[in-house]
């Protein structure tokens, strides 16, 4: 994924990301490669979710659909916040389930080019 450094004073929007890594992609990975799976190098959730359902809204704004599935390894962008809640406590188990399962749908819609802020809100 194409990402301003973490100490760049200027962090780029969503769309911005989203449009560098299609076009970086589609200069240099083969059509032949069945799908790419990014890891969230850190990324908050929320902010992986945006940037991945921004990719693919991009890509439906082209003149042809992208050659290949992009997705995250979600693992710590799911993870992070039900294990931060959760933090071995059995009474933070529910709201750490919950947590997982909030991150897993958004990630969901994300995959699907239909993530908003909106979906953050209780």
């Amino acid at each position: 994924m194409v990402l301003p450094g973490l100490t760049c004073p200027h962090q780029e929007s969503a769309n911005e990301v989203a449009l560098a890594t299609v076009k970086c992609l589609l200069e240099v990975v083969p059509a032949a490669v069945p799908g790419i799976a990014f890891l969230s190098g850190g990324q908050p959730g929320k902010l992986a979710s945006a940037r991945l359902s921004a990719m693919h809204a991009k890509s439906e704004s082209m003149p042809s659909p992208l050659p290949w599935a992009l997705t995250f390894s979600f693992g710590r962008a799911i993870q992070q916040p039900a294990l931060g809640i959760w933090s071995g406590e059995e009474t933070h188990r529910e709201a750490a389930q919950e947590a997982l399962l909030h991150r897993a749908r958004c990630n969901r819609a994300a995959r699907r080019g239909e993530y908003g802020a909106a979906m953050e809100l209780p």
